[in-house]
């Protein structure tokens, strides 16, 4: 479990630098990167322990999450070209923490006695959770219902792990068989730009239609 508690730790500094470079886009002030990049750090984290009633949340326990995630968005203040030129390496390293918060996520669900559906939440908000604050916070629709495999890489990393719990499997080859799914799709949906299925915006209000069937029937 040691190696996962490193993997945690990266995740969350990764995490808080594309958090950092949200704020970069919209063009804030310091105190505006470190927001987003300590929300996109470890809010999923702590949406994750108020619902499972562990308060208060881990990260206000031990702070060293949250120094990372200072520390993140300090860093994308002051050198942001220069990590942009290394996104692809970012990229890599944001699919490594999605799986590595869904899997820890779904494992303290498992643990709380949740069952499946429960579980894959707790691991996927775990995971994306953070991501959605930050959205929010700058008022954009949360990446995660629509852009590609995020936050159904994390359901299906939850979801591994559960079936590998309610097998017995030893906890480290289910957390890292949750990981490798997690992983492994959200790589490939970037590599083949995979996308779920959107649904199609209506020529008109659905108020409008009905009242043109309405006519064509009169």
């Amino acid at each position: 479990m040691e190696y996962f508690i490193y993997l945690d730790l990266i995740g969350t500094l990764i995490f808080a630098i594309t958090g950092a470079f949200r704020a970069v886009k919209h063009e804030l002030d310091i105190l505006g990167v470190l927001v987003l990049a300590t929300f996109t750090g470890v809010g999923g984290g702590i949406l994750r322990d108020i619902i499972l009633g562990k308060t208060p949340p881990a990260v206000f326990q031990n702070e060293l999450h949250l120094i990372i995630c200072i520390i993140g968005g300090l860093v994308v203040f002051f050198a942001a070209p220069k990590i942009a030129e290394n996104w692809p390496v970012i990229k890599i390293g944001d699919a490594i923490g999605l799986g590595v918060f869904a899997v820890l996520g779904a494992w303290k669900g498992a643990e709380s006695g949740l069952g499946p559906i429960g579980t894959v939440l707790i691991g996927t908000i775990s995971a994306v959770g953070g991501g959605v604050i930050r959205d929010l916070l700058v008022m954009e629709i949360p990446a995660v219902i629509r852009t590609d495999f995020y936050a159904t890489a994390a359901a299906m990393g939850s979801l591994c792990y559960y079936i590998c719990y309610k097998l017995h499997v030893s906890l480290p080859v289910s957390l890292i068989s949750g990981l490798s799914l997690t992983t492994g799709t959200r790589i490939l949906a970037m590599i083949f730009k995979l996308n779920l299925p959107k649904v199609n915006r209506l020529p008109q209000e659905p108020s409008e239609i009905s009242k043109n069937k309405h006519k064509h029937i009169i």
